[in-house]
């Protein structure tokens, strides 16, 4: 096999992947834990801009006339970045988590299959990527909640594949413009036609910088037939390895990481990873967001942990989902929500989290030790909320 053939299909692969994914990448997979839904109609945008903790109405407004350097007769302009949104339940809990993406529009591009014009301006029409595995119970409550608005809502999951292109190499630059394709051209200059074929399809689909964090790399939906643009043969890796990826800076991802119904957003650090508009209005469950925020105190967050034994060396399949974290006293402190091999993400309480090293452990499996890591991306106020409020107590 190999050595950058980073297929997830034993323990000493994963290992070697936790360790040497920052020298290798970058690398892409294919998310078959995801899958895309169309919304479309005249009232598209208003109709989610009241459901989804974002502000959507950016992709009804008009193109922009500044035309980006990377355009080619038949590839779109740069297009409209994508979203990352949530929908609530009413009290304000998480539901389901949503990427946005505005195909090219008819004066962009020609339409998705390259053959002829897109729609027009007033057939909007929008692509999400959500969790694949409550997709139907998901369009079931877009269509309740529809009304008499004008939008149809479609399973598209056929038709594209959802793709994350990521690694240390990648997630380090934090240009539009990635090093493979801005090196091609004649005497080191850049081929812009070249850059921006290997940024998108000839139906227009193309990566996007993650709308969450640059550290986790590309974004993308494209059709279902084709693999994408800048995925080598050698560098498609299993998902598994994305969520490897995920769980060391700290993300979690759809309606199984993120609990649906219980998750409070905030502790899941949503604001932080750009899915929460706070000046956008009202959206179902706006009002235990604005309320938590107001407050200013999180006292629980998403962490990323490791599983160690008593001499700090990493323990893999031992802990699962659900497991719950105690201090050096035996008090719970969180709870063990996602897991794989050595590597987790917990919700802990701050407070106690980053209290000693090597104070945590698993409950009723004391052997196994757990690192709380705290995010490079979290901004330093996060850590001073508690702080604070227990000074002010």
């Amino acid at each position: 096999m190999s050595r950058f053939k980073l297929t997830l299909l034993n323990r000493q692969t994963l290992n070697f992947f936790s360790t040497h994914l920052e020298d290798v990448g970058p690398v892409a997979s294919r998310l078959k834990s995801r899958t895309v839904i169309r919304v479309a109609g005249p009232d598209s945008v208003k109709f989610l801009q009241g459901l989804l903790t974002n502000d959507v109405r950016k992709f009804g407004e008009p193109v922009a006339e500044k035309v980006s350097p990377l355009a080619t007769s038949n590839m779109p302009t740069v297009g409209t970045p994508p979203i990352y949104a949530a929908m609530l339940t009413p009290q304000g809990r998480f539901l389901y988590d949503f990427f946005l993406y505005r195909p090219p529009r008819p004066d962009e591009k020609l339409d998705r299959t390259g053959s002829g014009p897109g729609p027009t301006p007033e057939e909007v029409e929008l692509y999400a990527d959500v969790d694949g595995s409550v997709v139907d119970e998901l369009i079931g409550i877009l269509k309740r909640y529809r009304l008499r608005s004008k939008v149809d809502i479609d399973n598209v999951g056929k038709e594209f594949y959802c793709w994350q292109r990521y690694g240390g190499n990648l997630s380090d630059n934090s240009s539009t413009e990635e090093p493979e394709a801005a090196s091609v051209g004649w005497g080191g200059n850049v081929d812009r036609s070249a850059v921006s074929s290997s940024r998108g399809t000839e139906g227009g689909w193309e990566w996007f910088k993650d709308p969450r964090l640059d550290c986790l790399g590309f974004r993308g939906i494209f059709p279902s037939d084709s693999t994408p643009p800048l995925v080598e043969a050698d560098k498609e890796t299993a998902e598994e390895n994305y969520l490897l990826w995920r769980l060391e800076n700290g993300v979690a991802e759809g309606s199984t990481e993120i609990p649906k119904g219980e998750a409070i957003p905030l502790e899941y650090n949503l604001a932080g990873l750009n899915a929460i508009s706070f000046d956008k209005g009202c959206y179902v469950g706006q009002e235990l967001i604005a309320r938590t925020q107001h407050r200013g105190v999180i006292r629980k967050r998403l962490l990323p942990l490791r599983f160690l034994d008593d001499d700090g060396k990493e323990i893999e399949q031992r802990v699962a989902a659900g497991a719950v974290v105690v201090d050096s006293a035996g008090k719970k402190i969180g709870t063990v929500t996602t897991a794989l091999g050595c590597r987790g993400l917990g919700l802990l309480r701050l407070e106690d989290a980053f209290r000693g090293s090597g104070a945590l452990a698993v409950e009723g499996n004391e052997d196994v030790k757990v690192q709380a890591i705290r995010p490079k991306w979290w901004p330093g106020e996060w850590f001073l909320e508690d702080q604070d409020h227990t000074a002010a107590a």
